[in-house]
């Protein structure tokens, strides 16, 4: 199956989904998932994959579920939604080999509302955080981290607000790098309100150039995470 752009009808199932959260509704309605999500995901992931290779010929891109997509059904252990079946439909392409979301990524998530396209790691569990933290004490990574953000907000994307408000305490007063200390994650994003550019091919385009500008920053936290 050629990737000619996300589904309209994937859309509509997602509002459905949002009127009818239950695994009987979805499970009566999984053929339209199958058809207008998953099989049109699966063939962004494989073309999309291919494409960034140009920038990592390394990437990581497996067009199943559990791998370069998102299952969709929620795990209501570990979190605060305890409707089964997910509102957003998420795709990622990794480098190591490591878990994934504790690995460098190129990122991107839609709702039925908007989309949202990332690079980086999008939370630090307590062993990478504490790996962060380290790496940064090296003034060489603070400093060349620092540019790359710099560069980043300059060309108008996003940075994660959700930071901690101290410095921790292993760093020293007089540390020169204060606010690279705060950041409970590393990564930069776009957002866009839905549009007819996601329907089409041309969001392979729109992708590329969003993950081309944030590869300094993919290529940094890369090199932080082995």
């Amino acid at each position: 199956m050629n990737f000619n752009g996300f589904s309209k009808k994937g859309i509509e199932f997602l509002k459905e989904v949002e009127k009818n959260n239950t695994k009987e509704w979805f499970e009566t309605h999984r053929h339209i998932w199958q058809k207008e999500i998953r099989d049109v995901s699966s063939s962004f992931v494989l073309e999309m994959g291919e494409t960034l290779q140009i920038l990592e010929p390394e990437i990581n891109f497996e067009p199943k579920t559990g791998k370069s997509l998102f299952k969709i059904y929620r795990d209501t252990r570990f979190s605060k939604d305890k409707t089964p079946i997910k509102s957003k439909i998420g795709h990622i392409f990794w480098q190591g080999s490591g878990h994934k979301m504790q690995s460098s990524s190129f990122y991107i998530h839609y709702n039925k509302d908007s989309y949202f396209i990332a690079s980086g790691i999008r939370g630090f569990k307590p062993p990478l955080l504490k790996k962060y933290r380290e790496y940064i004490t090296d003034e060489n990574h603070s400093y060349e981290l620092e540019k790359i953000l710099k560069m980043i907000e300059k060309k108008r994307y996003n940075l994660p607000e959700d930071r901690y408000k101290r410095v921790p305490k292993e760093f020293a007063n007089d540390f020169k790098y204060k606010e690279l200390t705060l950041f409970k994650s590393m990564f930069a994003y776009k957002e866009y309100k839905m549009d007819e550019v996601f329907f089409s091919k041309d969001i392979i385009d729109r992708c590329f150039k969003i993950y081309e500008d944030l590869h300094p920053l993919q290529k940094w936290v890369y090199e932080m995470t082995i």
